[in-house]
This record gives C-alpha cells, structure tokens and sequence, in this order.
C-alpha cells in the first residue's frame, strides 16, 4: 500500500481486543455454575469460543471469511460486539486489500481512513458510550469499508435470473440490436511481453470473433466483434501509440515512444500534462459506449502523471457525458509460477508475502479514477491466459445496459 497508510500489527488489535473484553465481558473466559439465589437455575454458560484466550479468538477470525465473521457476530451479545471492533476491521482491509482481483467506483475504499492516525493505539474504538460521537463512529467505520469491496461480498449483490428471463432473453435474441462499441488503450497493450490484443484475436474458448462490422471510422477503422457467454456481441477498438515497428523497438529497448493519439498542449497548474486527442481518436471517443484501459501491473511500470492526462483526455472528448464506462484492466504477462503461488496460498492467512503486481486498490489510486465522474472499474488481468477479462468485460456490458445474470 502507498507509504502513508499507516500499517497495523497484529499485537495492537490483540490488546484493543483484550481490553474491550476485561471491560465489558470479564467473566467471558470463566465458567460460573452457581446457582441464582431465587429461582434455581444455572446462569448462562460461556460458549466454548467465548472462553477461549483473545489471541485464540483472533486468530480464529483471521481464517474465516467476511461472511463467516458477520454469521459469528449473531451468535451471541459477546461476539456481536467483538466483531465489530474498527480496529479488527482494519487490520482485515490493510491485509487484504493488495489481493482484491478487482474494484471499482461503487467498492472503492476511503483511503484517507486508513491515512488518518489511530487516536489510541492503547484502546479500541470501541470504547465509549453507545450513542457517544456519531460522527467518529462513521469517520472509523472500517467493518462497512471492508464489506463494501470485498470482492465475495460484492458477488451476493447480482441479482438472480428470474425463469421468465430464460424465455424473454430468446425472443430478444431474435431481434437485431446494436453492439455497444469501446475504445481500448493503454501503455498494457505495447509494454508487456504478451500481447493482450493478439490473445484475444485467438481466444475463441474466451471470448469467440464474432467478425468485423460494416461501420467504420476513419483513420482507425472499425475495431474487431466478440461474443461474450455466447449470446452478447460487443465491438473493441484498438487504439496505438504509434506503428507496430516502432511500439516493438520501443518494448525490447523499454524506451519511450512519441505518441501519436495525443497532442501535448502544456501543464496545469498541479503540474499534470495536459493532452488533446488527434482529431480521428475524438471522433472515436465521441461514437463508443465505453473505454477500455489497459494498465502495467507489473512492478516498476509505473506510467506516471501522463496516463491520468491522458485517460482524462479520452473521457473529456466523450461530449461532455459522465455517464460512458471506464474498464481498466491492470495486466500483468504471466501469471506467477506454480510453486511460489502455492508457497503464497499456504501463507494467505497472514498474507506474509509480496505480489509481483500492482494491486486494484494502488491502481485506482495511480490513475485518479476516484477523482473521475464516469463510473469505473479496475480488473486485475493475465495477458497470456486473459484472466479476469471476462469479469472486467461482464461489468462493462452491464453498465452498457445489457441484461447479465449470474455471470
């Protein structure tokens, strides 16, 4: 994560957890079988989790998934109240967080909360009266945060396919309908070893070509047809820096090149370059539904202020609406290999090890999409073997107002 983010170690939410539960719950940890003076009966007994050492506890939490914690938390009044320490919550967001496979404008986390210092590293957040500053309870309210982009919290939000669906989804295919058309760019598509375009050309277990349509553009011509889970035909566009010659000398010698699709008109007063498209990439901008960026995730590709330049070019030359998607797909070559991917699976727990990949949250961050009015999608993506693409792409046809179900 960005340096500023303070990092949070295990011991502190271990003794913010500690000292929640000697004061509220001292007895938690004991097993009290005395009888109530008036009626007889045994008082409540402590489960068997509740009497287990704090560290236990946590460490228990640290293997269950977001679900699995919430379900916890209705077990009873004790573990209601200890899940919802913010201090737990972002200590899962700080670990978590660089292995998201995607987010976006809807998901994306306050970062600023995880930059703010910790009031007390001695005590939880927890620790005041309920009803006591409602608006520190909101400023710190990491547990929403979390649940919010969790990529398998976000998966219970599609909505199902109602069975009248199957039917009228049938008699829509058999009426004509305009495919959605996106521009795709990016420094992705000529700085990686594998090209991502030359993949999905000869990706038919993917994404099947559909064919070229009869509409063109010119000076950029009319972009290749795929068909996405077999019934939705959408068209890309590839946009070039400049000839395949010069993008190819460019990537062996890892050099920059003069780009040919922006013209840079000077800087703004934050020092950003400022760029305007050639004429025929504004016409392009103009007639698509959406965009496509494609990012170098690989590390130390980092494409500084001139991608948001550009990025924010492309969406200004849209006629001014807010409303046209933007799918960054954050690719990387290959993927790693087999044996240090296991290694890093048998360690997630503490997520003890470093990705060879700039992670979606970093992204977001990099290129300024939470600045931006367009909704927005960051996809984590392989170039050789086109993961994640279809998530990124399913996204993109759904803001495009296409009807996806369970997919």
């Amino acid at each position: 994560m960005a340096g500023k983010i303070q990092q949070l170690s295990e011991f502190v939410v271990i003794r913010s957890l500690k000292r929640f539960r000697e004061t509220y719950f001292p007895n938690s940890g004991k097993v009290d079988k005395t009888p109530v003076e008036d009626t007889g009966e045994e008082e409540p007994r402590p489960g068997f989790l509740d009497s287990l050492p704090v560290d236990l506890q946590f460490l228990i939490m640290t293997f269950l998934s977001p679900a699995d914690i919430c379900c916890l938390g209705a077990t009873s009044r004790y573990w209601r109240a200890m899940v919802r320490d913010p201090l737990l919550w972002r200590y899962f967001l700080l670990r978590d967080m660089p292995y998201w496979p995607s987010i976006d404008h809807v998901t994306m986390p306050q970062l600023e909360l995880l930059e703010a210092p910790l009031i007390n590293e001695d005590e939880s957040l927890d620790d005041r009266e309920e009803g006591e500053d409602k608006g520190m309870d909101l400023k710190f309210d990491y547990m929403s945060e979390y649940l919010k982009g969790c990529p398998s919290c976000r998966q219970q939000w599609l909505p199902s396919r109602p069975a009248y669906e199957v039917v009228t989804s049938f008699l829509q295919s058999l009426v004509a309908s305009s495919e959605p058309r996106y521009a795709m760019f990016g420094t992705g598509m000529e700085q990686l070893d594998v090209s991502l375009v030359t993949r999905l050309m000869h990706a038919p277990d993917v994404l099947p070509v559909s064919g070229t349509p009869h509409r063109q553009i010119n000076g950029i011509g009319s972009g290749i047809s795929y068909i996405f889970n077999n019934q939705h035909k959408f068209n890309i566009l590839t946009l070039y820096s400049t000839n395949r010659a010069e993008r190819e000398r460019a990537r062996v010698e890892q050099q920059s090149i003069s780009n040919k699709l922006f013209t840079l008109e000077g800087e703004d007063d934050s020092g950003y370059p400022i760029y305007s498209p050639a004429p025929q990439v504004q016409q392009v901008c103009q007639v698509v539904d959406g965009f496509i960026y494609v990012a170098n995730a690989e590390p130390g590709r980092d494409g500084g202020r001139s991608e948001v330049s550009q990025i924010r070019a492309v969406l200004s030359s849209a006629g001014g609406s807010t409303s046209r998607p933007l799918l960054v797909l954050s690719c990387i070559s290959r993927e790693e290999p087999e044996a240090i991917r296991t290694t890093k699976q048998q360690n997630s727990a503490h997520r003890n090890t470093t990705r060879c990949r700039t992670p979606c949250v970093d992204m977001a961050k990099r290129l300024g999409l939470p600045q931006l009015d367009n909704p927005w999608m960051v996809q984590d993506t392989v170039a050789e073997s086109l993961s994640g693409l279809l998530d990124g792409i399913s996204w993109l046809l759904r803001c495009s107002g296409v009807k996806l179900y369970g997919s």
